[in-house]
């Protein structure tokens, strides 16, 4: 930022709160063995078991906005750790389903309590996880996420004609 700057931008914000939730998730999960991507996929897969869902791995790399191949990619690493299943989808033979195991019920349960305690920290300027404030940030944040973004093309006269 310049002296000139107003401040730091939007953009910068949400990539520095998002690097700062980052770093501290994986230090609190570090104990337990997860990343905070494993985490995510832990506990997505841990909230949509207990509704009686068993999804496929497309299913929860929809859920967590992640690449499949990502998702794909973790499952397998937490299936070598013993904490989940992946078998094929009786349905769609080319469908993997994914269960947790019950060191993977044990472990998601320990995960999804240390990053609540660290979000109850994070969120306190605002009142606390059921603040007020809180839940006008998260409706935010839900409508910033819900608008679709393209990558912009540059129309500068220079890069016409150009292939990528």
């Amino acid at each position: 930022m310049s002296k000139g700057s107003p401040g730091p931008t939007p953009g910068f914000l949400v990539w520095r709160l998002a690097n700062k939730w980052r770093v501290a998730v994986d230090r609190a999960l570090a104990p337990l063995g997860l990343t905070h991507a494993q985490y995510a996929v832990v506990a997505s897969l841990y909230g949509m078991v207990r509704t009686g869902e068993r999804p496929s791995q497309r299913r929860l790399a929809d859920h967590t906005g992640m690449e499949a191949l990502y998702v794909s990619k973790l499952a397998r690493a937490l299936e070598s750790a013993g904490l989940i299943e992946r078998t094929r989808d009786p349905r769609d033979p080319r469908a993997v389903q994914l269960a947790l195991t019950e060191q993977g019920r044990a472990v998601a349960r320990q995960a999804v309590e240390a990053v609540q305690d660290l979000l109850q920290q994070l969120l306190e300027p605002l009142g606390g996880l059921d603040g007020p404030r809180t839940h006008a940030f998260t409706d935010e944040l839900t409508a910033l996420l819900d608008v679709p973004l393209a990558p912009s093309v540059p129309t500068d006269e220079s890069t016409q004609g150009m292939t990528p």
